[in-house]
């Protein structure tokens, strides 16, 4: 295949500018998760809903204390991303935190006699482990931090890492909790084969000072969410098929059925309170023989909502998180808004010498310093995009390409600034049986767009050279009994393509430097792959996996100065049951950043949700 186009760049050196200089730098970052969440208190049926405070600060989570004095809560106040633990009445008065730490604290549940909170924290380690936090002394300490819960002779080190949802015993004595310690990092095969991973949960119990551990529900099935029934003897979750986890956390949540059970703790005699369609979740005990629980989605529009093993759906809406009063007479819930958030919008910053901010996907930065982006306001349920270009800011913004027949994704500028190069057509599950091409647009007014590939293979994610005179792409497809995967090389001049690799590569990004491009590498088996980050040289040689920790590492871009590396990395695994989150293909991804040889890898955010696509600002743009 030949296209041939020349292009006329004018060369100069890009912005410099290192991501460990004295002076505070911009890093914008997209988030994938909602926008708002506010707490509601209501009667145990959903109705007289109202605000739970007067001013919403991003709150969820929330659960009551045995004598429904208290109601803990998670909320982000202090900053978007950094969650802590708070408490306050019932009617909104007394509001109180409790934790202050730069790592995740969630999940919030208070002792019976109120001395205690235990709640998930990703402190420490990054992983999600429970700790008790002492009310009087404010001391904490890691509960489940030192355990082996994998069974023996698993390969723990590959495994998944987290501990959720509390729960203590009506006496005090026993705290339950769900863990994936003994599933390993696997992709998914439902709805369709894709690279997320699944999670399995188990059921265990353990004694507040860490003796007596013990594993309630067995492999091969997810079990989470465990809340005591009021004599202490029995414990109430849901039971999940595992294969259906990445479907209950994506738009595809209405096909998953999920079953209300519980399971006496001394004989572990199961029992199912539940039958038919539906994601039921957050089962609470509100009498010996009555339990509140969640219908999350359905089949059918119009049938989610509060739900009791009495009288099937009584309120319906889109409730999350809902907990009753121990008497039974009230709930607290939660409800998510997934409205675009506003471009540039403050994130909370875990390095002070990063601005962190908002932006719609695949940002790229021009040698002038403007902005590109690709529209898609939520990458989980938009299948179109355009591009937009405005200054680093957000000002100034304006729309260079629009089609409604498919996605513009990952813009990349030619050096002059004169034109924009992307893949547009159909990716991600599509790109195995819809088609996608390179093309380029003119960021002026004329709208003058030129094809750079066209037929098959589904062809994407384009970046330009540095000298613009070439642009590396993936291709990725089967067809007329042969495989096309890889990064190919585009040279403008006279249309010639090279093969650079064949893998299961995706997402090249040539560094400003020009000596190297960075992709993403599928490595492992055909049942358990994840995606690595690599890099090699223009010319296809010296490849080199940068990244090798379990989990999926993607998404990833240089520094201006080209001496680091940033991308997203779900090496610390999920921070909570993947049944919780929705919209969120890898909720518990973070922003990573490394040198260009690999070395000195670590995390620039620890929020709950799914961080991704960093870019930062080049030091010319900021004084734009």
């Amino acid at each position: 295949m030949k296209t041939r186009f020349v292009l006329v760049v004018a060369l100069g050196c890009a912005a410099a500018v290192s991501p460990s200089a004295a002076t505070q730098q911009t890093l914008l970052m997209n988030r994938l998760g909602p926008s708002q969440m506010v707490l509601y208190v209501a009667n145990a049926d959903g109705s007289g809903e109202r605000p739970l405070l007067g001013t919403s600060g991003f709150d969820y989570n929330a659960s009551f204390s045995s004598d429904g004095q208290w109601i803990a809560f998670t909320s982000e106040r202090a900053g978007s991303g950094q969650a802590d633990i708070y408490r306050v009445h019932p009617d909104g008065s007394g509001l109180e935190r409790l934790t202050d730490d730069p790592d995740l604290d969630d999940q919030a549940a208070i002792s019976p006699d109120g001395a205690h909170v235990a709640f998930v924290s990703t402190r420490g380690s990054h992983t999600a482990n429970i700790w008790i936090l002492d009310l009087k002394t404010r001391k904490v300490r890691n509960l489940t931090g030192g355990l082996r819960l994998a069974p023996a002779g698993s390969a723990g080190a590959g495994n998944l890492k987290g501990v959720f949802r509390p729960s203590w015993s009506p006496d005090g004595k026993w705290i339950a909790f769900s863990s994936d310690r003994h599933f390993p990092f696997k992709p998914h095969v439902e709805p369709s084969p894709g690279w997320e991973h699944l999670q399995e949960l188990s059921i265990y119990v353990i004694q507040p000072d860490g003796q007596g551990l013990r594993r309630l529900t067995s492999a091969g099935v997810t079990a989470g969410s465990p809340r005591w029934s009021p004599d202490g003897k029995r414990i109430v979750f849901y039971e999940l098929p595992t294969a259906l986890t990445f479907a209950a956390r994506i738009a595809a949540q209405g096909r998953v059925t999920s079953q209300i059970v519980s399971i006496d703790v001394a004989p572990g005699t199961r029992t199912q309170h539940t039958s038919g369609p539906g994601l039921k979740v957050s089962p609470q005990f509100l009498s010996a023989d009555r339990i509140g629980y969640l219908v999350k989605a359905a089949p059918e529009a119009g049938q989610a909502g509060l739900a009791f093993t009495t009288s099937g759906v009584t309120t319906r809406g889109s409730f999350r998180n809902p907990a009753w009063s121990p008497d039974g007479r009230q709930v607290v819930y939660h409800k998510a808004d997934f409205t675009a958030r506003p471009q540039n919008q403050p994130l909370f910053s875990w390095d002070a010498d990063l601005d962190v901010r908002y932006t719609d996907v695949f940002p790229q930065f021009s040698r002038d310093g403007r902005l590109a982006i690709s529209d898609i306001n939520n990458l989980a349920t938009t299948p179109t995009a355009s591009i937009s270009v405005m200054n680093a800011d957000g000002s100034n913004r304006k729309v260079v390409f629009s089609d409604p027949s498919g996605a513009a994704f990952v813009p990349t500028w030619s050096p002059d600034g004169q034109w924009i190069a992307f893949g547009f057509g159909a990716f991600f599950g599509a790109r195995d049986t819809r088609p996608a091409k390179v093309m380029m647009v003119r960021t002026d007014d004329s709208a003058q767009t030129r094809d750079l590939t066209r037929g098959s293979p589904n062809s994407g994610f384009p970046t330009f050279s540095p000298d613009g005179t070439r642009i590396a792409y993936r291709v990725w497809g089967e067809g007329a009994g042969r495989r096309d995967y890889g990064i190919r090389v585009l040279t403008l001049a006279d249309g010639s393509v090279k093969t650079l690799t064949t893998g299961l590569d995706n997402f090249p990004s040539w560094s400003p430097t020009g000596d190297l491009i960075a992709f993403t590498r599928r490595v492992g088996g055909a049942d358990d792959y994840s995606y690595d980050i690599f890099t090699m040289r223009p010319d296809g040689t010296n490849i080199r996996q940068l990244t090798t920790a379990p989990g999926n590492d993607g998404h990833s871009s240089w520094s201006p100065d080209g001496k680091s590396i940033l991308w997203s990395s779900a090496r610390y695994g999920f921070k909570d049951e993947a049944a919780m989150y929705e919209n969120g293909f890898q909720p518990f991804a973070q922003i990573f950043i490394m040198k260009a040889d690999g070395s000195d890898q670590r995390a620039l955010t620890r929020s709950r949700w799914e961080d991704a696509m960093p870019a930062i600002v080049p030091a010319g743009a900021q004084k734009r």
